[in-house]
């Protein structure tokens, strides 16, 4: 220990005493001064004092013990990406997993036991945390400044506290945010949990804390946003604690964000991705930017994955359920509208129930069994029946559909036959994608003749409820031709399987292109991480 003697003089009267000892440490920082003077190092007069906030009188002496000048920390070998350097200040690109500095839970294998073999000059600096301006969560990733000497610290310190140090981050969040927004909502230590902060109002303890924002990217699911935010303060857990108090937690965010949110990512996907200030002795000014690491970018493509959801539809005797019916035998998930509709037509079931209690009585035998022909016959009798039933069946037929596209949202394509695509009003879909299958009339009328025993009556007034072949085929994004036999059905089969396949690769390209020049990855950093899994 070294002792430091102090006379106060008339113009230091009223001063703290942390004050006033920092002022003549400068080599030491106001905490380190206050922690020295907590531990009864201090003595004020004959008396040991260990109020840091003890207003000073003139004439009071004061003696001070500082520990000698060497740090207490064990250098340690470990990767340690630089990013600039000089004789007082470096930047690097800390891991994610890497604590900044030692601490109870986390004694060793830490950034500044790291770099303690780069640079001599953290060794004579004090405390456990030589040259730390500012930090970073455990698992947040990125840009980092570290002075080499306390001169240097003290001076970025001030520029931290003037916000004169730009930093931006880049984050993946849940939901669709705004494209642009701010958060000034106070931030303290959770009241109900010590390894958690919270929003608080400032008379309980909250600091002011600034975070604002503007969206980069929105998933084709409109489920994840890709956002750059920009800290005025630096409170801790600052942009976990603001996103999710907004409704928009960060993807992987094992404290702050909901299981199913936490389990998108391997970490919360927070990267230091911009730090600007001017040099604090040359004056230069400094810019830098780090892309994320290949997980951020992996679990930004997992996010833009999206199930291809096709829809088989065609008139009467197409041969739509034999196009769906070869996907199925390829193991691929399908859906079918009409197989849904039959689980209505039980006996005594939702469909024999509305038409009992909506004029059609008549159609429904004792044992509670619907009679087709007599149905068909009320729809020709009573269009309004008929369009009030099928509003009933195609909203039950839509929340089947849309469970069956979730439960494969994983899946890289699913196929769903639908007959009525365009009757119930479903084409505007964005996220559906349309396959007509074709067969000219005469063609289709015989087969529905063979295999379903219909009159020319019966087919020709079914296909005067629905849309025009020519009309379907039109607004269709592909079409199949299915007026030769088996095998060139399934030759076109294979066909629109490629097809598919192209436009996925399509899409999954241009989104590729977009987030590595939104992250600013080089073509070989975004080739490293892994494809979204199928």
């Amino acid at each position: 220990m070294t002792e430091h003697f102090y006379t106060v003089e008339g113009h230091d009267t009223g001063k703290r005493l942390d004050r006033f000892l920092a002022e003549k440490n400068p080599q030491h920082s106001r905490s380190q001064i206050a922690g020295a003077i907590r531990q009864g190092l201090c003595q004020v007069g004959d008396l040991c004092q260990k109020q840091p906030d003890l207003r000073l009188k003139t004439g009071q002496e004061i003696c001070l013990r500082l520990p000698d000048g060497q740090s207490q920390l064990v250098a340690e070998e470990g990767p340690v990406e630089i990013c600039f350097e000089d004789q007082r200040l470096c930047v690097v690109n800390k891991p994610a997993g890497l604590t900044v500095h030692p601490c109870p839970s986390c004694p060793k294998d830490t950034l500044i036991q790291r770099l303690l073999p780069h640079f001599s000059t953290l060794a004579s600096m004090q405390g456990l945390r030589p040259g730390i301006v500012h930090r970073l969560d455990k698992d947040t990733s990125g840009l980092l400044l570290v002075a080499l000497d306390e001169e240097t610290r003290l001076a970025l310190s001030q520029l931290f506290s003037q916000h004169n140090i730009a930093k931006d981050y880049l984050a993946l969040v849940s939901g669709a945010c705004p494209e642009e927004g701010e958060c000034q909502l106070p931030i303290g230590r959770d009241p109900q949990s010590r390894i958690k902060m919270a929003i608080l109002p400032e008379n309980k303890g909250g600091k002011t804390a600034h975070s604002q924002w503007r969206r980069l990217w929105l998933a084709p699911d409109k489920q994840t946003s890709l956002i750059c935010v920009r800290i005025h303060t630096g409170r801790t857990h600052q942009i976990r604690v603001h996103m999710a108090n907004l409704g928009y937690p960060l993807l992987g965010d094992k404290v702050y964000a909901p299981k199913p949110i936490a389990a998108k990512a391997p970490r919360q996907m927070l990267h230091a991705y911009r730090l600007s200030f001017c040099h604090p002795w040359s004056g230069e000014e400094l810019h830098f930017q780090k892309a994320p690491p290949a997980d951020f970018y992996a679990t930004a493509l997992n996010c833009a994955h999206l199930l291809q959801k096709v829809v088989i539809t065609g008139n009467p005797g197409s041969g739509k359920s034999s196009l769906t019916k070869f996907f199925q035998e390829r193991g691929f998930a399908v859906f079918s509208a009409d197989q849904e509709i039959q689980k209505l037509y039980t006996p005594r079931g939702q469909v024999a129930s509305w038409l009992s209690n909506h004029g059609g009585r008549d159609v429904v035998s004792v044992d509670g069994h619907i009679e087709r022909d007599a149905l068909f016959a009320l729809f020709k009798a009573n269009p309004l029946v008929k369009r009030d039933l099928e509003e009933m069946l195609h909203a039950t037929v839509k929340a089947a559909l849309d469970a069956f596209f979730a439960k494969q949202a994983s899946h890289e394509v699913a196929f769903a036959e639908i007959p009525l695509f365009f009757e119930c009003g479903w084409q505007n879909r964005p996220d559906l994608l349309s396959i007509c299958v074709t067969c000219p009339q005469r063609e289709r009328f015989a087969r529905l003749a063979k295999n379903r025993g219909w009159s020319l009556d019966k087919a020709s007034t079914i296909e005067s409820w629905q849309w025009p072949e020519a009309k379907k085929a039109k607004a269709c994004d592909l079409t199949v031709d299915n007026s030769a036999d088996t095998l060139a059905l399934k030759a076109q089969a294979e066909n629109l399987l490629a097809k598919l396949n192209s436009l996925r690769q399509n899409d999954l390209a241009i989104t590729r292109q977009t987030l590595t020049k939104l992250l600013g990855l080089s073509e070989h950093e975004a080739a490293d991480a892994r494809t979204p899994a199928a």
